[in-house]
């Protein structure tokens, strides 16, 4: 590890889909953070520092961390919060314990779906003179990359709507009775109505300790941090290249670095990606390095990624199942630490010893970062 203290995570509490309007969201927040505090065997009093991801379009409301403090526990405590994406909260509090200033850190992110029009919300964070006028939103940058894609790669709509149902089938298994059904998005050329997911309200809590505090404690079941890397591309999208992914491959090259992977689809036993759409999904295979785009189809065919392939992504069903839009990037991070945790429930490998997180957020991708995770300390795959 590069990191003066290895951060490890004791506890998480994911909500992909919260279904109902009968509480608020500081309720909702409440009992997701003490989910998460149970499942690390603390209560808040252990805690030394918390870390939201919110967003105040979507909330519909101005400075949200200040409405969050009282449920997660921020009152009289240390509190930070990042409006970018809910896997920088995650890299932001594992940087915290890594720096040997905070034993415990408590990351939480949401994702409501009040806000009147997401696609308008969504649209505030685009360039204000260009992007905002055609209108851009996520789903229309998406329907970009996808198209850019599409004229790259024979064939690609095929593969795209095998992914679509490999991760449907993942989130059967993960989710036989799910609180909220998830609905098909609707259809921005080419990305078909099958192949994207509406949003729903969503939150996920984690909890962070050191390597002391967990000894302490007497806690088992701890997933490492063994790697993380994150990089931004430009929010100009024609200053980018829709058909590649940089900021990933940088990503997964410093994360790879710190954790000693060479040989990512022998030395991982699992993966999450942040399949907004299954081009993305695709996308990511080639930048994270577990499959060259001219290898795409017969790796879709084979089902290696599928639950009983040699390299599962997206057990839990990724976004195809539920898109809580904000916080999905720190989702595919909190269900790779638990199934290094063993912690996963009826979508848990068996035997899973390290799995990488990639979490995405932004136009097209814009944010990427991946995270490394192992099942003992100190160790590099």
């Amino acid at each position: 590890m590069a990191y003066k203290v290895q951060p490890g995570v004791i506890g998480c509490a994911i909500r992909p889909a919260i279904a109902g309007n009968d509480r608020s969201l500081e309720e909702i927040l409440y009992e997701t953070t003490q989910q998460a505090l149970n499942d690390a065997g603390v209560t808040i009093d252990d805690i030394d520092g918390i870390v939201v991801g919110c967003n105040d379009q979507l909330d519909g409301r101005a400075i949200s961390v200040m409405m969050a403090s009282g449920p997660v526990g921020g009152v009289d405590r240390d509190i930070l919060s990042t409006p970018s994406g809910s896997e920088h909260a995650f890299i932001l509090g594992a940087l915290r314990v890594a720096t040997g200033q905070f034993r415990t850190q408590l990351v939480v992110a949401w994702s409501p779906t009040e806000a009147s029009s997401i696609p308008e919300a969504e649209r505030l964070a685009a360039d204000p003179y260009f992007h905002r006028r055609l209108p851009l939103d996520e789903l229309a940058a998406h329907a970009m990359q996808a198209g850019v894609l599409e004229n790259a790669v024979a064939g690609i709509g095929d593969l795209a709507e095998a992914v679509a149902e490999k991760n449907r089938r993942h989130g059967a298994i993960a989710y036989p009775d799910p609180p909220v059904r998830s609905q098909p998005g609707p259809a921005r050329w080419p990305l078909a109505a099958g192949t994207t997911t509406m949003p729903v309200t969503g939150c996920v809590a984690m909890v962070l300790g050191t390597a002391d505090f967990i000894a302490e404690h007497g806690l088992a079941d701890v997933a490492w941090v063994r790697g993380m890397g994150w990089a931004t591309e430009p929010s100009f999208l024609g200053d980018r290249d829709l058909g590649t992914a940089p900021a990933l491959q940088a990503a997964a090259r410093q994360a790879y670095g710190e954790a000693g992977i060479t040989d990512p689809t022998g030395q991982l036993d699992v993966v999450e990606i942040t399949d907004a759409t299954p081009y993305a999904e695709l996308l990511a295979y080639e930048a994270l390095g577990l499959c060259d785009r001219n290898d795409w189809a017969a790796r879709v065919r084979d089902g290696s990624f599928t639950h009983e392939g040699r390299l599962p992504v997206n057990l839990s069903g990724g976004v195809q199942t539920f898109n809580p839009v904000f916080c999905t990037g720190l989702i595919r991070i909190a269900e790779i630490a638990n199934q290094v945790r063993g912690r996963a429930g009826a979508h848990q490998r068996r035997t899973v010893r390290s799995g990488l997180a990639q979490a995405a957020s932004g136009f097209a991708m814009q944010y990427q970062a991946a995270i490394v995770f192992g099942n003992e300390k100190g160790a590099r795959a």
